[in-house]
């Protein structure tokens, strides 16, 4: 059981994660950098704390990361003093960039305690202000593992998500992880954000806006994010966003050509090439139609020897652990996949 967790970070996303678990029964102590959201955050239930230190003497049993991640160096440089004093603290984190991240904490010497984590939840909204709990309402985390990280670390985070959050996890290696990240977030801010610049360019653009609907609003919603935030997030995953984006953009260019040239059979098969994905959504819209109660379930033994690679095949198959019948004995619920 994880019964007190460490926020550091009230933005969005911790402040979201610190006001879910205190709504579910959890004791947060939380840390930000400016005490601005402290008044609120007490009276949801958010143990409030002036320094680090403070945060730590508290025995938080998981303290999440939750800051920025070009602030992430210096915070555990600050951390790692600390962590002498509480070893038995599992330190993860809410970054959408996990290889980063490791490399960052085992420099600061960590990265025995450490197990990265990344919550697929999130909005264009930012600050103490936007969050909700609501934001994790049925969210998958990607929980990111290596050979040497510890199993009863990895099922301390893992009880935090299920159990304190009420959430599902697959578990990755970070290189899987951030590949997966930029294919279905970090490139298509990107191409979002591009839609936005070309409107913005167009002579027109006061008539284009104005017919604009469903589609447009739902192809730039990501767009409307505070371009930094963006940018950085891009940034810090830009060896695999530059690869995607060529083969994006080799695609359009493709598309441009078969227009040209009235080419109706690649035109066919362009717009029939992602039915794959159409069937998937289709299947994943009618498992839903039901309570996720319903969904099947099944248990999975988690080997003592390997158990990082049982975990990701079984992500791979599309299977996702929301809970344990003991600490090798995993329940896996069962979703439709491509």
């Amino acid at each position: 059981m994880v019964n007190t967790v460490g926020i550091i970070g009230l933005g969005l996303i911790g402040g979201s994660l610190a006001r879910r678990l205190a709504e579910r029964g959890i004791r947060v102590v939380a840390w930000n950098h400016r005490p601005h959201p402290y008044a609120q955050a007490e009276a949801d239930g958010i143990f409030c704390k002036s320094t680090l230190a403070e945060l730590m003497d508290a025995e938080p049993d998981v303290v999440v990361l939750c800051n920025p991640l070009k602030a992430m160096p210096a915070m555990l440089d600050s951390l790692a003093p600390l962590m002498v004093e509480h070893p038995r603290t599992t330190i993860t984190d809410v970054g959408s960039v996990k290889g980063m991240v490791r490399e960052q904490v085992e420099a600061a010497g960590l990265g025995e305690c450490y197990v990265g984590a990344h919550p697929m939840a999130g909005n264009e909204l930012s600050g103490w202000q936007a969050a909700d709990p609501h934001l994790y309402d049925d969210a998958l985390w990607a929980v990111t593992v290596d050979s040497a990280t510890n199993y009863q670390r990895f099922l301390d985070v893992a009880a935090l998500i299920t159990k304190g959050v009420g959430n599902r996890l697959i578990v990755l290696d970070d290189e899987t992880h951030d590949k997966a990240a930029a294919m279905i977030s970090h490139m298509p801010h990107v191409v979002s954000t591009a839609l936005i610049n070309e409107l913005s360019a167009y002579p027109d653009r006061n008539i284009a806006a104005a017919l604009a609907a469903g589609c447009w609003r739902d192809m730039t919603r990501v767009a409307l994010t505070d371009p930094n935030r963006t940018r950085a997030m891009v940034e810090e995953d830009a060896l695999n966003v530059e690869a995607l984006l060529r083969r994006m953009a080799k695609r359009l260019t493709d598309m441009a050509d078969q227009l040209h040239d009235g080419d109706e059979t690649d035109v066919i098969r362009f717009f029939a090439e992602g039915n794959p994905f159409r069937q998937y959504k289709s299947a994943l819209t009618h498992a839903s139609d039901g309570a996720a109660e319903s969904l099947p379930e099944r248990e999975l033994t988690v080997p003592e020897s390997g158990w990082q690679q049982t975990l990701l095949f079984s992500a791979r198959r599309g299977e996702a652990i929301i809970g344990f019948v003991n600490p090798r004995q995993a329940i896996i619920q069962l979703r439709p996949a491509m």
